[in-house]
C-alpha cells in the first residue's frame, strides 16, 4: 500500500469536507475560554454584563447560550462539550475556565490573567494541541483584583507572573492533544508535567457538558454524536471518543 504523507492526508480531509463527503469540522475548538461577563449571558436591567455574571458565579450558574472551558472542544452546535478541570490541592475552587479582570476591574480594561498557548492545529481540526501553565501554589484571585484595582491607568498592569506563583518554576505544564481517526472518532491525551524542583500533586478532572436543549445525542443530519464516559481512566476506550492521561509527580 502506498504510504500517504501527512500533508496529502490533510489535503484529502479538506477535499472530503469541501465535497460534503465527510464533516471533519463537526468537532473543533469551538469552546470559549470564558463565557461569564459577556453580553451574550447578560440578563441585567441596565446592560452591566461584567457585574451581572461574574467569574465567582460561573461555577454555580448555568449558561443559557454557550459554555466555556479550558483547552476544550465541542461539536459545532455545542451540543456536547469536553474540557479540562484541574485542581492543585490548595485552590478554593477547581480551575475550569480562564480567569481575568473585567473592564471595570483592570486598570487597562479587560485582561485575562492566565498563561495558555495553542501549539498546533490542522485546518480540518484532525489534530489539536493546547498548553496551560497551572501554578502549584494557590491561585491569587483576590490579589490580582485588589492590586489592579489600586493601580491607575498610567501604571502597568499587575500580571499573574508578578504575583510570584511561578517562582522556582513551581507549576504544571498541562498539555491536551486531540487526534481524530475519523470525523466521529476522537482520541484525547492529557499530559501533566511538573516543572518545579519538588514533588507535587495535580488532579485531572476532565469534564463534559451537554447543552440542556439537546435531549438526545444526535445532530441535524441524524448521525449519533460520540458519548463520553462517566469517569476518566487511563487508556480507557469508549464509543466515539478515546482518552488517556499521564502525569509526573516528580521534577519534570
Amino acid at each position: 500500500m502506498k504510504k500517504t504523507s501527512g500533508v496529502n492526508a490533510e489535503r484529502a480531509r479538506l477535499e472530503a469536507q469541501d465535497k460534503g463527503i465527510e464533516d471533519w469540522r463537526l468537532w473543533g475548538p469551538y469552546l470559549s475560554e470564558r463565557a461569564w461577563g459577556t453580553v451574550r449571558e447578560d440578563y441585567s436591567p441596565h446592560g452591566t454584563a461584567w457585574e451581572d455574571f461574574s467569574h465567582d458565579q460561573a461555577r454555580s450558574r448555568a449558561y443559557r447560550w454557550n459554555e466555556d472551558g479550558m483547552g476544550g472542544i465541542s461539536d459545532k452546535e455545542q451540543r456536547l462539550c469536553f474540557a479540562l478541570a484541574l485542581w492543585n490541592g490548595v485552590d478554593p475552587i477547581l480551575k475550569e475556565r480562564a480567569f481575568g479582570l473585567t473592564g471595570n476591574q483592570g486598570n487597562h480594561g479587560e485582561d485575562v490573567k492566565e498563561y495558555y498557548f495553542y501549539l498546533d492545529a490542522t485546518p480540518s481540526h484532525s489534530y489539536l494541541r493546547y498548553l496551560y501553565k497551572y501554578p502549584q501554589a494557590q491561585y491569587p484571585y483576590g490579589l490580582l483584583v485588589e492590586e489592579n484595582g489600586r493601580r491607575t491607568r498610567t501604571d502597568p498592569p499587575f500580571g499573574l507572573l508578578d504575583t510570584g506563583v511561578f517562582n522556582e518554576n513551581r507549576y504544571w505544564d498541562v498539555e491536551v492533544r486531540y487526534a481524530m481517526a475519523s470525523p466521529e472518532e476522537i482520541h484525547i491525551r492529557v499530559i501533566a508535567s511538573n516543572r518545579g524542583p519538588d514533588e507535587a500533586t495535580i488532579h485531572l478532572l476532565c469534564w463534559k457538558a451537554r447543552r440542556p436543549s439537546m435531549g438526545l445525542l444526535s445532530n441535524n443530519s441524524g448521525r449519533r454524536c460520540p458519548r463520553l464516559p462517566r469517569s476518566m481512566s487511563n487508556s480507557a476506550p469508549f464509543s466515539g471518543i478515546h482518552s488517556s492521561a499521564s502525569w509526573a509527580r516528580g521534577r519534570g
